[in-house]
């Protein structure tokens, strides 16, 4: 289970003394366990995953400021962070992969305009999961139905 995975990651990185790993495995595990107690049951993997994925977009957002701001010393802290979150997360679909997915989804949907967006995207983001963040779905969506 994941949430055993983080824990043993955890123990190695407190003995290796790898600090930012620490913290972010610290992060996602206190993450976890404030769903679990605000919503009280115990979570599934897929869960933990959305919940990882979550953290690892809060991230990527923020890296854009800091990139405006240029403050280089979080950068590559915010970027070491995300590639830590990426290792707990399901390998992410290629573009080619998750427009094939979309097409498929598309006809099955029967969607034929920009208007049937909002269905497909609900579909989409079931189908699809956390092999994609949001905002890649949304830019092939629209590509596709435009």
């Amino acid at each position: 289970m994941l949430k055993e995975k983080l824990l043993e990651d955890l123990k190695d990185c407190m003995k290796t003394k790898n600090t930012i790993r620490k913290n972010v495995i610290q992060m996602v595990r206190a993450a976890i366990l404030q769903v679990e107690k605000d919503k009280q049951l115990v979570l599934e993997d897929s869960q933990i995953i959305d919940i990882i994925a979550k953290e690892s977009k809060k991230r990527k957002d923020s890296l854009s400021d800091y990139e405006k701001s240029g403050r280089e010393d979080l950068i590559s802290e915010v970027k070491e962070e995300i590639e830590i979150l990426s290792e707990y997360l399901p390998k992410q679909l290629s573009v080619e992969e998750l427009e094939e997915m979309i097409k498929q989804i598309i006809q099955e949907e029967n969607a034929t305009s920009m208007k049937d967006m909002g269905k497909v995207m609900k579909v989409a983001k079931e189908k699809i999961g956390a092999k994609s963040d949001g905002k890649t779905i949304n830019e092939v969506v629209k590509k596709l139905l435009s």
